[in-house]
């Protein structure tokens, strides 16, 4: 958390506030993200105009000036906003501060401290050199594309869909919901699928996607665009975080089990 819908919707209501902005000074709070904060960033941002934005997967970035890319990922807890000059930084856990020439910031909050934020070139970085297919690229993330996979590696399907060298953005959240849509289970192991199983994935994919960015995301935690607004999809999950509540097509009990250190929410009746 976040993953590509609330990735996508941050950008989304960031792009109209940062590009045309140039970034006066960049104060960095402390060195200690997945990767360090220090000098090189600053150098590599101030004195640069933000002239568009991009996404891969869960990796947002702005393009600026000289044609890098201004990347960010927020990790577990991270959280990228648009804020007043005068406010920027105050909070404990305020690592990145960007003043803009003429005023206003864009801030880095990151409790957990696993989020990221370089400048790099988005053609050859290595940050999304392995990625899968966009969950929404029609023409890479195919029923041929996914059932390929059957014959490398007999993981549950759970785990495959949420590697990012397979499909790059799905998360926990998604993944159970596709995988209620198309009625599988989250241990059904990936050699035991159909081709007509991955037909229906990659489906799901393309829908539950595609509605969770309509919705502008899951705001469960503490979720924020970059205006620190909610999203609303949470109110259409329909196994994620359900544990013992009733199955919304069936009433059965939804079920957790834990797979890869992560609970996985299912219905024992819809799902197969």
């Amino acid at each position: 958390m976040p993953e590509l819908p609330e990735v996508e919707t941050i950008r989304r209501s960031l792009e109209p506030l940062v590009v045309g902005r140039t970034v006066a000074t960049l104060d960095l709070r402390t060195p200690r993200l997945r990767l360090p904060l220090g000098e090189e960033l600053r150098r590599g941002v101030e004195g640069r105009r933000i002239v568009g934005s991009g996404r891969r997967g869960k990796y947002l970035w702005f393009v600026l000036d000289d044609d890098r890319g201004w990347f960010f990922h927020m990790g577990m807890s991270g959280r990228l906003r648009f804020t007043g000059g005068v406010e920027a930084g105050e909070g404990l856990h305020d690592h990145l501060v960007a003043r803009f020439v003429g005023g206003d910031a864009l801030l880095f909050h990151d409790p957990r401290r696993f989020g990221l934020s370089v400048v790099d070139d988005p053609a050859t970085s290595r940050l999304l050199a392995t990625m899968g297919p966009e969950p929404l690229d029609e023409r890479e993330f195919t029923p041929g594309y996914l059932a390929a996979f059957r014959r490398r590696t007999s993981r549950a399907i759970k785990d495959v869909l949420m590697d990012q060298r397979v499909v790059a953005g799905l998360g926990n959240i998604y993944v159970n919901e596709i995988l209620f849509r198309c009625g599988l289970r989250p241990r059904r192991s990936m050699a035991r699928l159909t081709f007509g199983d991955c037909a229906a994935v990659v489906s799901a994919t393309r829908e539950i996607i595609a509605d969770a960015i309509e919705h502008r995301g899951s705001s469960i935690s503490d979720f924020l665009d970059g205006i620190g607004q909610r999203g609303g999809y949470q109110y259409r999950h329909r196994v994620y975080d359900r544990e013992g509540q009733p199955c919304t097509t069936c009433r059965t009990p939804i079920k957790a089990v834990v797979i890869g250190q992560r609970s996985s929410f299912y219905c024992p009746h819809c799902q197969r």
